[in-house]
């Protein structure tokens, strides 16, 4: 009888690096304690001017993190809060020169002959249907508090070096880390990103600057971003 001859699994999992293995990796360097000129233009938002309907969609939104985001899933996450700041922040319009939103979209790149790949959380991209051309802004994500996996530093710092060998134009990426209540803008230009303070969804007072902030970022991207 022939033997039998168990074959090896070959994972084909991406590997999962740490924020450091691609600071060393990619010779980047990170500024988190002074805001660069794009980070600091990012932070000086105004605050968003709500319609009557946007207003009481806030609030609510707003009163459901403060009570119940500590027991949330990442689901839970993702459905009741982040997609309501998301659609607040203008992010969710489709519209001009085939800008196009994707949720848990896989880009992958040779960057510097090594091959990365990374699931974006949300990704705002220049593409059409399914197909990304040229992504723009992304943002990484936790579970709340729970048993979080992975480095989603690291992951947003792979989604930009890929952005950046796709894009192939110099100009910066923008993006966004969520932890649970903390939320860290960062933009990264060549091997500079800068990362904000964190800004805690649950007080008004940030939540409003982080939809400020979103809304700020459709204007640079319509602007400088998608012009030639």
């Amino acid at each position: 009888m022939p033997s039998s001859i168990a074959t090896p699994r070959i994972s084909t999992r991406p590997k999962q690096y740490r924020e450091g293995d691609l600071i060393m990796m990619f010779n980047l360097k990170p500024i988190k304690s002074v805001a660069t000129p794009l980070m600091q233009e990012w932070l000086d938002a105004p605050p968003p001017i709500f319609t009557a309907s946007e207003q009481e969609l806030f609030d609510k939104r707003l009163d459901d993190a403060v009570n119940k985001i500590e027991g949330w899933s990442e689901e839970d996450l993702k459905m009741k809060f982040i997609a309501f700041m998301l659609d607040l922040g203008q992010l969710f319009t489709e519209d001009e020169q085939q800008v196009v939103t994707f949720f848990d979209k896989k880009i992958s790149a040779t960057v510097e002959g090594i091959k990365l790949t990374v699931k974006s959380d949300f990704m705002m991209a220049k593409g059409v249907l399914d197909a990304v051309q040229a992504p723009y802004f992304h943002f990484q994500e936790y579970k709340p508090f729970k048993n979080p996996s992975g480095d989603s530093r690291a992951q947003l710092l792979e989604a930009f070096l890929i952005a950046q060998t796709l894009n192939d134009n110099g100009k910066p990426l923008y993006g966004l880390e969520i932890i649970g209540k903390s939320w860290s803008f960062v933009v990264m230009q060549g091997k500079e990103y800068c990362v904000s303070q964190p800004f805690i969804c649950t007080e008004r007072g940030d939540l409003m600057q982080i939809i400020g902030m979103f809304r700020l970022f459709k204007h640079i991207m319509k602007t400088r971003l998608m012009v030639d």
